[in-house]
């Protein structure tokens, strides 16, 4: 047999015993993992060989068992020596093609897995040469070394405990050498399920719940099998690179992928430490085989991705569930053993340094920008950080944005009161179809990693730092004190990824043309009145230093031609070219779909709306301090839209707006402007923002406030009725011309009115009738104003002008 060529690496498992484990002290004992006799025979060829490294040679040959915890309960664990237990294994390897090792569907066609050949297969390798396969070892360890990491988690381990244990440690201490040879991006998860029902703190949990529900322990325990059965994602390294292949035309037909990849060697440095929690902006169905291609692209192991049960369909579902995607039920609220399995899940992955990826929104959204965070997830890690599972995760925002998205369509329609359609093959299949249309560009741009225990610790978690110490020390703190604490350390903690997706999500040209058409009502363009709205705007996010995606194309001779007709293609404008000149307006009933390529870069211009609503409002109370007046009219406008947008504190926000007006005038120093310059100035910038970027949320919250104040305060909302009630009354006032565009008109954007309103105190059933009717008739007319506001911000807007002239 020809000489086996050796790929010895070590593992985190044993490096804590300082580096090589002397052979001194004891014989050395191989456990070796086989499938065939072939690799058997392998194996111990090698264990006679000058190959094995020397620490690890002793004068009497090495001993091989079989890596089975049968066998090592009957031969290992009871021996009275203290051996060096060396884990060894073949790996296979699939040929290499264009620099890389991966299984293609051509090999799977001839009936064999390169990573696991059948036997006939090993042998004509095996005679080909070293090139297809590797005798992995593992970094060893004393069996008395094992022994005392078991008695410290479980003192009442027994000899077939301590076998199960050294038998798993074997197995991930291969995993990891193996990594060596085929790359961390097939980093995989091995034996959870039996490591974690082996926990003597799961167990534990399990009799605490069967205590507190009046069951028996072995029913308990069977349903957290199940449930571990249900939630583990068993990773195959086969599917991953044959689900890669089959995925890929998902997305490369349809996008050119632009991936700020600077940040990612210092993400891959952070990882050899702690945990990274990819949490992506979520526009797309794509967004996850995006982002998945960029990571493996660049060696990263593959993220458990934690997925809704809608996608557990034939043949996502299987297939999925085999790369990473771990699917978990919609609703658990009463099921404890489930929440405990879960929650163990979660701390198994994150203690093994597996990164995660999931959408912290918990949909796509669908509207175009963030959505309001869900923090059920992360309240898991946080408590993996408050128990001291792991010491920190790194959480990773992500912003993955699009020119153009075939799905916008049907989203749309589901805002106006379309019913969803269910994924399954049938979706499948048409979904794949349209993604064969070119959409333009994607841009992924990764955010500073954030260290979740600092973010805690910094919004007053109960359990970590200085403020727990003072909860420990306090009698006063009940249960429903610390939740209250634990919720707001988590939205600390969702506030800093949403801004830090935010700061890296690009304005795109899509984003600016469809600002330009959508602040125009019932009136189509020309080419050069699109370039005059949006000339400006560019000046300001120059100015600004906001990061853009593709804008530089406008600048080349043709260039803004095909956006616009890239656009007209894809339904959302229509142009006119039977007159002297091609003209453009928005395609009727694609309004919605136009305002989610806006949205997509809105919060850019917020501060902005802001600042013009609120120098418009002082200018229209001379009577009263400027200063003052706009300063409280700035803090009444982020209460308006904190349902809407991710506003900083008090403090931090009003010092952005500071620097917003600082823009304006730059030597303003400690003097403000006279609300006559600040209004001259704020005109001569040459554009208003607030018409195009604001008006559709507060149109929304108009219909909301109008709808509330005719309502008897005594009655409840039934949240679903109401909202399609709005959709439906909110059709009438877009045909009267009280709203101005259909974007408007969205189930979405009334609900998060809905939810401004019951923070108001609107939906009050135990305060005065009168009080609360009163109330809602002052919302109703505060919005009715504002909107004349944004009328005349439209009316000053000199862009809008040269385009009216």
């Amino acid at each position: 047999m020809r000489n086996h060529e050796l790929q010895h690496a070590g593992t985190d498992d044993t490096a804590r015993s300082g580096g090589t484990v002397p052979t001194s002290g004891g014989p050395t004992v191989a456990v070796v993992a086989y499938t065939t006799t072939l690799e058997r025979t392998m194996i111990e060829e090698w264990l006679r060989s000058d190959a094995v490294p020397t620490e690890y040679r002793t004068p009497i040959r090495p001993e091989a068992y079989d890596l089975d915890s049968r066998v090592l309960a009957e031969r290992l664990v009871t021996r009275t020596d203290d051996p060096l237990i060396l884990p060894v294994r073949v790996a296979w390897l699939p040929a290499e093609r264009d620099g890389a090792r991966r299984v293609r569907f051509s090999d799977v066609l001839a009936l064999t897995n390169p990573r696991n050949p059948n036997l006939l297969v090993q042998k004509w390798l095996v005679r080909k040469g070293a090139d297809r396969y590797r005798i992995v070892v593992a970094q060893p360890a004393r069996l008395t070394e094992l022994r005392a990491a078991l008695t410290e988690e479980d003192r009442d381990a027994d000899h077939e405990a301590l076998a199960r244990y050294v038998t798993r440690r074997a197995v991930v201490a291969l995993e990891r050498a193996e990594r060596a040879v085929i790359g961390d991006r097939y980093k995989v998860p091995r034996l959870v399920a039996a490591q974690i029902m082996d926990s003597a703190a799961f167990r534990r949990r399990l009799a605490e719940i069967a205590t507190e529900h009046g069951m028996s322990r072995a029913e308990v325990e069977s349903r957290a099998r199940s449930s571990l059965d249900e939630l583990v994602a068993v990773q195959s390294r086969l599917v991953t690179d044959l689900f890669t292949q089959a995925m890929r035309p998902l997305h490369a037909a349809a996008w050119t992928v632009h991936a700020d990849e600077s940040g990612l060697r210092a993400l891959r440095e952070s990882n050899r430490r702690h945990s990274l929690v990819f949490l992506p902006s979520h526009r797309s169905y794509a967004d996850a085989l995006v982002l998945g291609d960029i990571l493996a692209a660049n060696d990263f192991p593959g993220n458990h991705i934690m997925g809704g049960a809608n996608l557990t369909f034939w043949p996502i579902g299987p297939v999925a569930r085999r790369t990473g995607t771990v699917f978990i039920r919609r609703s658990f609220a009463d099921d404890d053993v489930y929440k405990a399995a879960l929650e163990e899940y979660f701390a198994f992955l994150l203690s093994k340094r597996f990164n995660l990826e999931w959408y912290f929104e918990g949909g796509r959204t669908r509207t175009g920008k963030l959505r309001p965070p869900r923090y059920g997830l992360l309240n898991y890690v946080a408590n993996a950080i408050r128990r001291g599972r792991v010491e920190d995760v790194m959480l990773v925002p992500v912003s993955i944005t699009y020119e153009g998205l075939a799905e916008v369509a049907a989203v749309a329609a589901e805002q106006t009161g379309a019913t969803k359609k269910p994924e399954g093959l049938t979706w499948l299949v048409r979904y794949a179809r349209n993604q064969r249309k070119r959409a333009g560009n994607v841009y992924v741009r990764f955010g500073d990693p954030l260290s979740m225990r600092d973010l805690l610790v910094a919004g007053g978690d109960p359990d970590l730092g200085a403020p727990a110490l003072m909860a420990r020390e306090s009698t006063a703190t009940g249960p429903e004190e610390m939740r209250l604490a634990h919720r707001k350390a988590l939205q600390k903690v969702a506030f800093e990824v949403a801004v830090g997706i935010n700061r890296n999500t690009p304005v795109t040209v899509n984003c600016l043309v469809t600002l330009a058409l959508l602040g125009v009502r019932d009136r189509s363009l020309t080419l050069e009145e699109v370039r005059a709205v949006i000339a400006p705007v560019r000046r300001y996010l120059d100015r600004r230093g906001v990061p853009q995606g593709g804008v530089h194309m406008l600048d080349v001779e043709g260039g803004l031609d095909d956006v616009l007709s890239s656009l007209t293609h894809a339904g959302v404008v229509t142009t006119y070219a039977g007159g002297v000149e091609p003209v453009y307006s928005i395609q009727p009933g694609q309004h919605l779909v136009a305002a989610f390529y806006r949205n997509s870069g809105v919060h850019w211009f917020v501060n902005r709306s802001i600042m013009e609503l609120a120098i418009l409002y002082a200018h229209a109370n001379p009577g009263e301090d400027p200063t003052r007046v706009a300063w409280e009219e700035v803090r009444n406008l982020r209460d308006l839209l904190k349902f809407e947008f991710f506003f900083p504190d008090r403090d931090t926000f009003e010092a952005q707006m500071r620097d917003e007006l600082a823009g304006l005038f730059p030597s303003w120093g400690d003097t403000p402007p006279t609300k006559d310059d600040a209004l001259t100035v704020l005109i001569e910038t040459g554009f208003f923002m607030s018409h195009r970027t604001l008006r559709s949320f507060f149109d929304a919250q108009l219909v909301v406030a109008e709808r509330l104040a005719v309502r008897d305060p005594a009655l409840e909302v039934d949240r679903a009725a109401f909202l399609s009630e709005c959709v439906a009354v909110g059709r009438q006032m877009l045909l009267q011309r009280r709203l101005y565009g259909p974007e408007s008109v969205s189930s979405e954007l009334f609900a998060s009115a809905l939810d401004l309103a019951r923070n108001r105190g609107l939906l009050d059933r135990n305060e005065d009738a009168d009080v609360v009717r009163e109330r809602r008739r002052a919302f109703a007319t505060e919005l009715s104003a504002l909107a004349g506001r944004v009328a005349l911000a439209e009316s000053l807007d000199v862009s809008n002008r040269k385009v009216e002239r």
